[in-house]
């Protein structure tokens, strides 16, 4: 076989060859590189996407789901409260009582993080009609009836003030008093070496027999259960952790219908009562530095618009009944909040306002740092991965074109070994090429 016919066959192999399995690698290898290259400028956008519209509603979302989680709990512990005026009077059944009505939190244990079963009510107990105690049972145990005090004064109640016999006894039957939260403030030093806020929601109702009015029946419901609807929130997060940070800003916390923030994860924020009963003032413009300068930071959103004005409209807002969003300067952050009413409604949280209301606060600048530090990760990884694709192609195509080139020669070598030399075949292609001359 002549030699240049010989390489025009070797060429044509080769070629096929390589159109048949090269050039489909290539382009199957090109669109797995720019996939993940798509894929990466995917990524980083939703990263940078800061708080986007869908983010800022999902966050609202939440935020009004935890409002209302927290409204049926209180609506429930109103009805605990109408059905122990039903059973019987006793120290064994009021035991029981407390007992049976538990639910679980969060604790943390020899540095173990686990969930514990705890009664709802840290307390519970009956007075006559003049207010004087007939039983009472605090953490499970009786009080003996030689510490039984008359409770029409408030001075003789747990936190010194409570009025909550006075203002049950004006009630009619079914009606139910409750407080706001109340307990012994834990002023900053004390929160920092360790020490956590406690009180209780104080409920209470008239009781009534044949000659008419005859007592009042209270429970003191653990604050605790009510901290663990936004302890352990971080908006922007799906899951849940032990305790929130405040000084990530990214965080959840509830306000009453006052103002007063009433869970929050520094303690020292929570409205409490010094040793004698009085409330601790909140922070206004005038009295900002003094109590700070105490460690004493009790705070009232209303009264915070020396900070920003968006503070106070946005506890505004709540009070109305509205949910929303709005962003706000708070401790030289910049805050994005989303917030719901807690739509309790009693005679002592009246519509539209209710209960109060739940703020998922988010800091901004943090997480925008944040973000472009993920989007820089993702760029980081997405030059190596396209890197490694490209090396991988190029290397590829250069060992298949030399494994097309070696079939092409072994084939050619293989035909030419069929083709005898004196088989006039030589001939034949010497004729073609004379007249494809002429």
């Amino acid at each position: 076989m002549p030699e240049n016919k010989k390489d025009k066959q070797l060429f044509t192999v080769a070629r096929l060859f390589f159109l048949l399995i090269v050039i489909p690698f290539s382009l199957m290898a090109i669109l797995i590189a720019n996939g993940i290259l798509k894929l990466g400028i995917t990524a980083k956008e939703r990263a940078i996407t800061v708080l986007d519209q869908t983010s800022q509603e999902e966050i609202k979302i939440r935020a009004s789901n935890t409002a209302d989680e927290v409204a049926n709990f209180l609506t429930e512990r109103k009805k605990d409260l109408l059905i122990a005026t039903i059973i019987p009077a006793t120290e064994s059944t009021y035991k029981q009582f407390i007992n049976e009505n538990k639910k679980a939190i969060w604790v943390k244990e020899d540095n173990i993080i686990k969930q514990v079963s705890v009664p709802l009510y840290s307390e519970m107990s009956l007075a006559d009609r003049n207010g004087n105690e007939v039983m009472k049972i605090v953490d499970g145990r009786a009080v003996p009836k030689s510490n039984l005090v008359n409770i029409s004064n408030p001075a003789n109640t747990r936190y010194k003030t409570e009025d909550y016999f006075n203002k049950a006894r004006k009630l009619n039957k079914g009606e139910v008093y409750i407080s706001q939260v109340t307990g012994w403030y834990v002023n900053k030093s004390e929160f920092e070496k360790g020490k956590n806020f406690t009180g209780i929601i104080r409920m209470a109702t008239p009781i009534f027999g044949q000659e008419g009015f005859s007592g009042v029946l209270s429970l003191a419901l653990d604050y605790r259960h009510i901290a663990e609807y936004t302890a352990h929130i971080i908006p922007t997060q799906a899951g849940y952790v032990f305790r929130a940070d405040a000084s990530t800003g990214n965080y959840a916390y509830m306000v009453n219908n006052g103002g007063f923030i009433t869970a929050h994860p520094n303690d020292y924020h929570i409205a409490g009562l010094y040793g004698d009963g009085t409330p601790v003032p909140p922070l206004s413009e005038k009295t900002a530095e003094v109590m700070t300068k105490k460690g004493e930071e009790v705070l009232n959103i209303n009264l915070l618009g020396f900070m920003d004005p968006g503070l106070p409209e946005v506890s505004k807002d709540a009070a109305a009944g509205n949910t929303g969003i709005k962003m706000y300067k708070f401790a030289g952050q910049t805050k994005f909040v989303a917030y719901a009413p807690i739509k309790f409604y009693s005679a002592d949280y009246p519509k539209p306002g209710g209960f109060g209301w739940i703020g998922m606060g988010v800091n901004v600048e943090r997480f925008n740092e944040q973000a472009i530090k993920a989007s820089q990760n993702i760029e980081k990884e997405v030059k190596a991965w396209t890197t490694t694709i490209v090396l991988i192609i190029i290397i590829s195509i250069v060992l298949l074109f030399l494994i097309s080139a070696l079939l092409s020669r072994g084939i050619g070598r293989s035909i030419a070994a069929e083709v005898p030399a004196d088989s006039g075949e030589g001939a034949r292609y010497q004729d073609d090429e004379d007249e494809e001359d002429k």
